[in-house]
């Protein structure tokens, strides 16, 4: 057999990352359960360590993206916006099309140093996901149902809670609610229409009380609101399995800086604010689907060495001790013993592919599906 081609296999790399993201992961989420015993002693300190931790965490997947896909990210911009981003705490909206927009996202928060302390506006079912969901919880991560009437008051001392938070943090938020679907699209056009508002090409009606709420609490603490618009080259369909398999994709990212002070006080003036912002996104839209590029400056903001040196440390932390065990179990000729250890890769492998599962459009939220609700009842 070819030893070299047996290793360079796809099965085998996927079993190698899999359980390296896995074991990892569960090790640093075990570390921060430890670490809740700072929190009444040291709420400061208990944040501190656990953006630290979380990092180890996400820089994982982002190195995924950056250095085993190769995907190149540019980002496009006022040039006089670019020196302000990482040193501000900023509310980022992301358009929701793509499988991997969340991972971009991450990479947007790392190439500016922030990707350990970064918030989002997450499902609830997301906080029971061993790992991501569980190191969440310890960012202090604002989970919601998506049913406002049991929300309000949970978001709200979530985001007040981030008043007095030591990091400097962007505050990531998909305001449609849901992955874009040409079915929920027709839906959400559809209650446009009722409500007399102007439709929209490329995007779903955005969801305004979450916003504005996020803004409401985080006013005086938040400097901008970074408006993000996610396209990829030639039509690619970037999926997180591409990402795995090392499939190289090409993202264009455009972001406009809004001062938060130019975002209107008054719930319903700030709702036909964030209307009219997903307006202008669909312009931006229009124009790169016709054009490929954005109406701003592009750069390539530079890799950082941390999201590939963290995971070189883990990595060479646990692979010596998963082969000199694979070894000894060869030598041992049990047949049970080797059966056990290809059935805890196994289940390594398809936990990681539960997680991307997940993630996928067609496993998406059922968020304005009529047919979905008829179902139900």
């Amino acid at each position: 057999m070819d030893i070299v081609g047996f290793l360079k296999s796809q099965f085998i790399c996927h079993l190698l990352i899999c359980y390296i993201f896995i074991v990892s992961g569960l090790i640093i989420n075990f570390i921060q359960l430890f670490t809740l015993i700072l929190w009444p002693i040291n709420k400061q300190l208990f944040r501190r360590i656990n953006c630290r931790l979380a990092y180890c965490i996400s820089s994982q997947m982002v190195m995924l993206l950056e250095w085993w896909s190769g995907t190149d990210c540019t980002l496009y911009t006022d040039p006089a916006s670019y020196h302000k981003y990482g040193k501000e705490n900023a509310i980022v909206i992301l358009n929701h099309n793509f499988e991997i927009d969340f991972l971009c996202g991450w990479n947007f928060c790392e190439r500016f140093g922030v990707l350990g302390s970064s918030k989002v506006l997450a499902k609830k079912e997301l906080s029971y996901m061993p790992i991501i969901g569980w190191m969440w919880y310890f960012l202090e991560i604002v989970f919601c149902k998506r049913k406002w009437e049991e929300d309000q008051k949970t978001v709200v001392r979530k985001l007040l809670n981030l008043r007095d938070y030591p990091e400097k943090f962007w505050f990531l938020i998909h305001c449609e609610g849901t992955r874009f679907t040409e079915q929920k699209h027709q839906i959400s056009m559809k209650v446009a229409e009722a409500k007399g508002l102007p439709k929209l090409k490329y995007h779903l009606l955005p969801r305004t009380k979450g916003f504005a709420v996020t803004v409401q609490c985080l006013r005086n603490v938040v400097s901008a609101v970074y408006d993000s618009t996610l396209n990829f080259r030639n039509n690619e369909n970037p999926t997180l399995l591409g990402v795995l398999n090392g499939k190289k994709y090409h993202a264009d990212l455009y972001v406009r800086r809004i001062p938060l002070e130019d975002v209107p006080k008054d719930e319903q003036e700030c709702s036909t604010w964030l209307h009219k912002l997903y307006q202008e996104k669909d312009a931006f839209q229009e124009e790169y689907y016709r054009t490929g590029t954005y109406p701003a400056v592009p750069t390539t903001p530079p890799r950082r060495p941390w999201t590939l040196l963290n995971w070189l440390f883990w990595a060479l932390l646990l692979l010596y001790p998963l082969f000199k065990l694979l070894i000894n179990m060869i030598n041992s000729g049990s047949s049970l013993t080797l059966a056990s250890f290809a059935f805890v890769i196994i289940i390594a492998s398809v936990g990681v592919r539960w997680m991307i599962g997940v993630t996928e459009i067609n496993k998406g939220s059922t968020y304005g599906n009529n047919d979905n609700k008829q179902k139900r009842k």
